[in-house]
């Protein structure tokens, strides 16, 4: 099926908002909105957003990707992934008025735009479906753990790290003070202010909130998405909400956060699309 990008802007509060629509020859009544993730703008890593966007499209899955306030083309002071709800909500209002025929939406979202999405979507009926890919998690706590579990581990068996070793070619000092750092903070809890939640408990709260469905993809090889799996293995909570039925769950051996190969890419890709099909 052949598809066209077409440019678009529009506003949110008193800032142009820019962004790309890629529309199928004939779109069906559900779109995909791609949030940006990190310091990123809406080519996405490796342009992956802009391919994938144009695959979508040629299945006939209008697709919108856009820079929120701040980033990119658009206007506006900077922010980040935890203020861009009203940019979501105008960004979705801009794409069902350019659709015919476009009744709902799923919101993709990479990282910490995975995690915007979880704020977001409960708040907005027209929200159906999201596609989180290594949603973040991050917590000082939580990343020690990993770089406990998934780093000083694995660097055992790192030929070059006993190589520089035995020519002590390695800062006993500094490495020490990060193990002892990481063992602290894994294993201390910091007081929080009670007034605010965590992170992880924000987007649990997000999730356990929507009603929709969830296509939720992990890389096989990135510390984020690691973060996510521990916090769910150690979480009866998680698990729960995890196992559940509106839930379909994939993991990619080996790749990276940004999913840089086109062999990686490819594949989020079919997942993404077979996944919007299917319902």
């Amino acid at each position: 099926m052949n598809a066209e990008d077409h440019a678009v802007r529009f506003l949110c509060h008193n800032d142009w908002l820019y962004g790309v629509l890629s529309m199928p020859e004939q779109a069906g009544n559900r779109g995909v909105v791609m949030l940006v993730g990190g310091p990123q703008y809406r080519a996405g890593s490796h342009r992956q957003f802009t391919l994938l966007s144009r695959y979508l499209a040629s299945s006939g899955i209008a697709t919108m990707r856009f820079d929120y306030r701040g980033m990119g083309d658009s206007e506006g002071d900077t922010r980040n992934f935890e203020d861009i709800n009203d940019d979501i909500r105008c960004a979705i209002d801009h794409f069902i008025q350019s659709v015919p025929g476009m009744t709902e939406v799923v919101i993709w979202g990479l990282c910490d735009a995975a995690s915007a999405a979880l704020f977001y979507a409960w708040r907005d009926s027209r929200v159906t479906g999201l596609v989180l890919l290594n949603p973040w998690v991050r917590t000082e706590s939580g990343l020690a753990k990993a770089h406990l579990k998934h780093y000083y581990f694995s660097r055992l068996s790192d030929n070059a790290l006993w190589k520089k070793i035995l020519t002590g070619k390695v800062d006993y000092i500094a490495a020490a003070r990060s193990l002892i750092n990481d063992v602290s903070m894994a294993c201390f809890k910091r007081a929080q202010p009670r007034a605010s939640a965590s992170l992880p408990d924000r987007m649990f709260d997000g999730y356990s909130r929507f009603k929709g469905k969830v296509l939720l993809i992990l890389s096989g090889d990135d510390l984020t998405a690691s973060e996510f799996s521990d916090l769910v293995a150690s979480n009866e909570k998680w698990r729960v909400l995890l196992e559940n039925q509106q839930t379909q769950t994939h993991t990619l051996p080996g790749a990276n956060h940004t999913f840089s190969t086109r062999v990686w890419r490819d594949k989020v890709g079919r997942w993404t699309k077979d996944w919007l099909q299917s319902w």
